[in-house]
């Protein structure tokens, strides 16, 4: 098959390939069977027509386009391997040719991967603004907050506080017209709790079961509800029931209540303590990582980005969005009737991203390629094993649904941030 590349401008060209007859007929011969079973002819059973018949009376050309399907996809992945080229984009396919008795000639427009010409990626001092340590104020808050998620709910005859429950009726108008959405039963509104619009849960502190208050409030001027923005409006207000909000002691129960592998508070302090540090821990090594790949593609150059490559990953990261949102039962077409939004501006939202997880993934592989990473069958079958686990896989799954190749490359790519994040140090 001759193939040559004609480079139009950076990370652009046009590849031109042939396709001999010997590739040809054998596919001519399996669009004819696939075409014949449903022919009819004069002196010939249904789907008995002769070659020699057929090219005859429709002529061969008519095979021409199924052919091509069956074959253009392997001899253009033979043309883009013979001639060394990396393409990032879907090519342009055009025919040049496809003569009966002839090579048939082919045209393909490519985007190719861009060079990139690597800066400083060892050694790199980067910031990073999180700290290592556990505090005790943490350990203590951690403790309090699980402290309050055991918290019930009591009723009580003193006058409602912040932090407490009320249980109320309301109404709300405007110049005295009801409004809609302005009415409730029955509602249990933690007062403080912001989850009403600003002055109303205010208004309600100091109030006892059995009173009723006109509750005076403006609404926001950029409340989403144009009619009612910036308007006030009273609501008459019944409460029903005050209720304290009652948290266990803070003791050697409670540490039983809230872990059962320890007996006292202290040995929960330390066990919390622990799960923070490891936390930390962790959390600091993912913003180190972040900070050098960060400086690391900043330090390096590459060489008139495809823009094809940005729209590539934009539409990647979106689907991956929509398919997990249809996993739980939302569409697409749900998902921007409830935002408000179109897909559109789902797709700026991901652009903005795609072009830096671009550019870091570029480099990375400029890295492994620069390292010279020989990926041993070991470290491929250590990969399955993790991938395997990680999502509860069979690991024959894996194997067919990644090919050996693939996995290299991953794991390449892994040990190219190794390069970077362990030799990276903070300021």
């Amino acid at each position: 098959m001759a193939t040559s590349f004609d480079k139009k401008e950076t990370n652009r060209g046009v590849i031109t390939f042939s396709i001999d007859q010997d590739t040809i007929k054998p596919v001519l011969d399996a669009a004819f069977k696939k075409v014949q079973k449903e022919l009819n002819a004069p002196g010939f059973r249904k789907g008995h027509m002769p070659r020699a018949v057929f090219n005859q009376k429709y002529g061969e050309e008519v095979l021409f386009e199924d052919a091509l399907n069956r074959v253009l996809p392997a001899a253009y992945e033979a043309a883009v391997k013979e001639l060394g080229l990396e393409v990032v984009a879907q090519p342009k396919i055009d025919i040049v040719s496809m003569e009966k008795g002839k090579d048939w000639v082919i045209t393909a427009e490519v985007v190719t991967k861009p060079e990139v010409k690597l800066g400083d990626y060892k050694d790199l001092k980067v910031s990073v603004d999180l700290e290592k340590e556990v505090s005790d104020k943490e350990v203590d808050d951690k403790i309090e907050r699980e402290r309050q998620n055991l918290a019930e709910l009591v009723l009580k005859e003193d006058a409602a506080e912040k932090g407490d429950t009320v249980v109320i009726d309301f109404v709300g108008s405007i110049d005295g017209v009801e409004f809609d959405g302005g009415k409730g039963d029955n509602y249990s509104l933690e007062l403080g709790s912001g989850q009403f619009i600003p002055g109303f849960e205010d208004q309600l502190v100091g109030a006892k079961a059995g009173d009723t208050v006109d509750v005076i409030v403006t609404f926001p001027e950029d409340y989403q509800a144009e009619d009612l923005a910036g308007k006030e409006a009273k609501f008459v207000t019944t409460v029903h029931e005050v209720k304290a909000k009652e948290v266990p002691a803070l003791d050697d129960e409670l540490a039983k209540d809230l872990d059962e592998e320890v007996d006292t508070l202290d040995e929960l302090k330390a066990k919390y303590k622990k799960e923070l540090e490891e936390a930390k821990a962790a959390a600091y090594e993912d913003a180190l990582e972040g900070a050098a790949l960060e400086l690391a593609v900043a330090n390096a150059e590459i060489l008139d980005l495809p823009e094809e490559m940005i729209e590539d990953e934009t539409h990647r990261a979106m689907n991956e969005y929509l398919n997990n949102l249809q996993r739980q039962g939302i569409s697409p077409e749900l998902y921007f009737q409830i935002t408000g939004t179109t897909q559109e501006d789902l797709h700026n939202q991901y652009k903005a991203e795609a072009e830096q997880r671009v550019r870091t993934n570029l480099v990375i592989e400029a890295i492994a390629a620069a390292e010279g990473f020989e990926v041993t069958e070991d470290e491929i079958e250590a990969e399955i094993k993790d991938l395997a686990s990680q999502y509860q896989m069979e690991e024959a799954q894996v194997r067919s649904l990644l090919s050996a190749d693939m996995l290299k490359h991953d794991i390449a790519m892994k040990k190219a941030v190794e390069v970077i994040t362990k030799s990276a140090s903070v300021k």
